[in-house]
């Protein structure tokens, strides 16, 4: 038997006997269980970072004494429709869970996963940047999950985005690199040659935007979902932001006006507000709708009036509003005074009277495609929409305390609490239910 003490950087500390035998996973494991904090990182006295799970302090010389450092890790999730993906921050695995269609198998990809920076999703796949500027795929091969036909081309990177079934990477010269479906923006030929000095990429449904070091925008995949900009190409300079719709983009230029472009019933006309789109800070949207957050805190709202374009029921609400969030065809605005306002078809989140008292101090908001959760400042969650996909929270009420950040598939949420572990709910199927990887997160 050996004594090992392991301190957090703010002091406090554990004495742990465990035998010679232990593993790295399991004296992790009860490190975090008596300090209370979970994710954390084991360091030697050397500086050492004990990572490999299956080693035995034994084997790793450790001795009656000694003294590690808890390091906190920085711990994320990632979601596809049907599966989350949990990990952490410069860490060396990854915990999946859900529909295995939809990359909620990471087994085949799991010792390729080294120092882990940003894990980005498609509809059905996942691909995880790591330290060295690799990229590791998983999920439906053809949909992202594949990366091998441009796995030489993949160094670098900066940075991944996904419209619905292709990936889009951003390399550290600036060039851009494309995989998954070729009919939804997974093909980037054409516009090779354009593609230099990127510095931001958004998706819609199935094409891509990429914004320019100089300002400037080339889209591509399907023409009718925004892949053609070539009408408002003289507009498109000094943009700053782009948001999408299912089938058309929004761009907020640096004068804060807003030029749109794709499909008329998505989004992509804004001609009937285009007065009233000044200032504009922020942009959100449904699958069918945009909102736009004024400098004022106001709210322009335009595309098709059921699914959010038509906020005029709520319009004197909308004051100071400080952040929107959006399931497939209802928007939920916080306010300044934490409050929440909703718009949009009521069976997907755009009714909040049955909640309405319980909404106060809200400092997040998370969605699926049917329903909205929200982060009170007290770290409880209240939650609203269609009970299949996660609207309903009762049956794990009691477990959401002390809940540090929200993420959602298309049916089912996911909380990390401060703890370390993981609450889900919604359809067990696109990962509402964790309890077949609980082990593996508490050991991450």
């Amino acid at each position: 038997m050996v004594h090992v003490n392991i301190a957090l950087a703010s002091g406090k500390h554990v004495c742990l006997e465990v035998r010679n035998s232990c593993k790295i996973g399991k004296l992790k494991f009860l490190a975090q269980k008596a300090l209370g904090q979970g994710f954390l990182k084991l360091v030697s006295a050397q500086g050492a970072v004990l990572s490999d799970p299956l080693q035995s302090c034994r084997n790793l010389g450790l001795e009656d004494g000694d003294h590690l450092t808890a390091v906190v890790q920085q711990a994320k999730l990632a979601a596809t429709e049907g599966a989350f993906a949990l990990w952490c921050y410069g860490g060396d695995a990854i915990v999946t869970w859900g529909d295995k269609t939809c990359g909620g198998d990471s087994s085949g990809v799991q010792h390729r996963l080294r120092n882990v920076q940003h894990v980005q999703a498609t509809g059905t796949a996942f691909a995880a940047i790591l330290g060295d500027g690799s990229v590791v795929t998983w999920g439906n091969p053809h949909h992202g999950g594949d990366s091998s036909a441009v796995q030489h081309w993949l160094r670098s990177v900066q940075q991944v985005r996904a419209a619905t079934y292709a990936f889009a990477a951003i390399l550290s010269d600036g060039s851009v690199v494309t995989w998954g479906d070729p009919q939804w923006g997974g093909d980037s030929s054409e516009v090779q040659d354009e593609l230099i000095g990127v510095q931001h990429l958004q998706g819609t449904h199935r094409a891509f935007a990429a914004v320019l070091s100089d300002g400037s925008v080339v889209t591509w995949g399907d023409r009718q979902s925004g892949g053609d900009s070539s009408q408002v190409k003289d507009q498109l300079a000094r943009v700053q932001q782009i948001q999408a719709t299912n089938h058309a983009f929004a761009a907020i230029l640096q004068d804060g006006s807003v030029v749109t472009w794709g499909s008329e019933d998505h989004g992509g006309d804004s001609s009937a507000v285009r007065d009233q789109l000044r200032n504009v800070q922020q942009l959100q949207a449904t699958h069918w709708a945009f909102a736009a957050i004024l400098e004022d805190g106001s709210v322009v709202t335009w595309g098709t009036p059921d699914s959010g374009g038509d906020s005029s029921a709520v319009q004197e609400q909308l004051r100071d509003v400080r952040r929107i969030k959006a399931t497939n065809h209802a928007f939920a605005a916080i306010l300044e005074d934490g409050m929440v306002v909703t718009w949009g078809f009521p069976g997907y989140g755009g009714d909040i009277s049955g909640v309405r008292k319980q909404l106060s101090h809200v400092q997040q908001l998370q969605s699926t495609n049917h329903a909205f959760a929200g982060l009170l400042e007290d770290g409880s969650v209240v939650t609203w929409g269609d009970p299949r996909f996660g609207g309903d929270s009762c049956e794990v009420q009691d477990q959401l305390r002390q809940v540090q950040h929200i993420e959602a598939t298309g049916h089912a949420f996911a909380a990390i609490l401060s703890d370390g572990s993981v609450v889900t709910w919604g359809s067990p199927a696109s990962g509402g239910s964790s309890s077949a990887v609980q082990d593996l997160i508490s050991f991450l």
